[in-house]
């Protein structure tokens, strides 16, 4: 098996080594990811100028552009590896709820996923390194178990793990998004000359974290698996939008 591994943190961030290396222990490896940082930038690709790509002294190839940029790059620039599997993260810090829709990271697995390669994204409830060994323990737990039972199906999934010792997971839970309140902080500041910058702020706090929840289940210890979908039809909307518009005629004139 070959298995393709990207991320948003960049390919110097700890959590790709250490997804790396586990994943190496089961199948063919190539690292394709970020030449630095780019959370947040969600599924955005690079329009606007090209693209470069270099391998690093490790091994691992980095790509001037987004963690999309970087699916892409790793299935048309590096034509010798073709990925049976695509894995991204280990994020530094969670994404859960509706920070799936900013994160670079679940961005990275949705682009495969639309190229019909099974994807998982990997994130850790924690940005201070504290709990890398969990990480590590949970994602060798999971792929060992997923690489010898295969689904039957193609799959995106959101996986994200507690900030626990190893031994105090709980065990693993299927989950539905949680959600937040929808507040984003404008941070005003003045650069050397004076003049106004603006900082994003904070995500607001968690607003839905019930049971059945990504945000709940993981802050209980559990690592938590969330099945992801691409269709953003309203299906419950499309009976009254119907009989809404229906009186409207097209004009002749």
């Amino acid at each position: 098996m070959n298995i393709l591994i990207s991320n948003d943190d960049g390919y110097l961030a700890p959590g790709i080594a250490i997804l790396a290396r586990v994943a190496a222990e089961f199948a063919n490896v190539r690292v394709v990811a970020p030449e630095r940082d780019r959370s947040g930038v969600s599924n955005s690709l690079t329009l606007d100028r090209p693209l470069q790509i270099k391998e690093a002294s490790n091994g691992f190839y980095y790509v001037s552009g987004t963690p999309t940029d970087c699916i892409h790059v790793g299935q048309h620039a590096l034509p010798d590896f073709k990925p049976d599997l695509v894995l991204s993260g280990i994020n530094n810090g969670a994404n859960m709820g509706d920070d799936t829709l900013y994160s670079g990271t679940v961005a990275a697995a949705t682009e495969a996923y639309l190229m019909g390669i099974p994807a998982i994204a990997f994130s850790l409830n924690d940005s201070r390194g504290r709990y890398w060994k969990t990480a590590e323990k949970s994602v060798w737990m999971l792929l060992e178990y997923l690489l010898k039972n295969p689904p039957k199906e193609p799959i995106l999934w959101n996986i994200n793990i507690p900030a626990v010792m190893p031994e105090d997971i709980q065990g693993i839970k299927i989950t539905r998004l949680g959600r937040r309140h929808h507040e984003q902080s404008i941070v005003p500041m003045h650069n050397p000359r004076g003049e106004p910058i603006y900082w994003i702020g904070p995500v607001g706090n968690i607003s839905d974290q019930e049971e059945g929840t990504d945000f709940g289940e993981c802050e209980a210890g559990f690592i938590t698996i969330t099945p992801l979908q691409i269709d953003l039809t309203a299906y419950n909307q499309l009976q009254s939008i119907s009989e809404f518009w229906q009186g409207i005629k097209p004009s002749n004139t």
